[in-house]
């Protein structure tokens, strides 16, 4: 017998994009974790470095509420969103995700510079060149996850990379 974890349901992508008209760079993960859910923010679990990179890229300190969150990614001409709108999900399991349907991402590019995208790890790579690449035609960069399930990669190490393509 399935627990009620273990059980795949239809989730709703809860809360909007976040950009503005000065835009530069869109940053797009897969779907949001239960945690984000919860908080109606991205990137809410304590243990995924998206929070802790971005900052040290631009030498801020640590955004701790939504509000410094939203200062650190607008103040540095960057825009978040995610690959899907809705789908079936166990839990945070990007590996569990099915029956997808992806955002629309033109109110985002009909209203901001976008010059790049980023697509935070593997999964959001696979979910927007399926979904998103066919309509937009926009090739995105893919950088590694900045989930605690990357253990293969280190802060230091995705500070680097993730500043290199940021910042370029």
């Amino acid at each position: 017998m399935k627990s009620e974890m273990d059980k795949k349901k239809i989730e709703q992508h809860p809360f909007p994009p976040l950009f503005d008209k000065d835009s530069k760079v869109l940053i797009l993960g897969s779907f949001p974790s239960v945690k984000s859910r919860e908080m109606m923010f991205f990137y809410g679990h304590p243990q995924n470095r998206f929070w802790k990179v971005i900052a040290s890229i631009f030498d801020e300190k640590i955004p701790g509420s939504i509000e410094e969150k939203k200062r650190l990614i607008l103040g540095n001409h960057l825009a978040l969103w995610d690959v899907i709108a809705e789908c079936e999900i166990v839990g945070s399991s990007d590996a569990s995700i099915k029956n997808a349907k992806a955002n629309d991402l033109s109110e985002i590019l009909d209203n901001a510079p976008i010059q790049k995208i980023i697509v935070n790890g593997k999964t959001a790579e696979r979910l927007y060149i399926k979904y998103i690449e066919p309509v937009t035609r926009i090739k995105a960069v893919v950088l590694p996850s900045t989930s605690p399930a990357n253990a293969a990669w280190s802060l230091e190490r995705l500070i680097d990379v993730w500043g290199s393509e940021i910042k370029n």
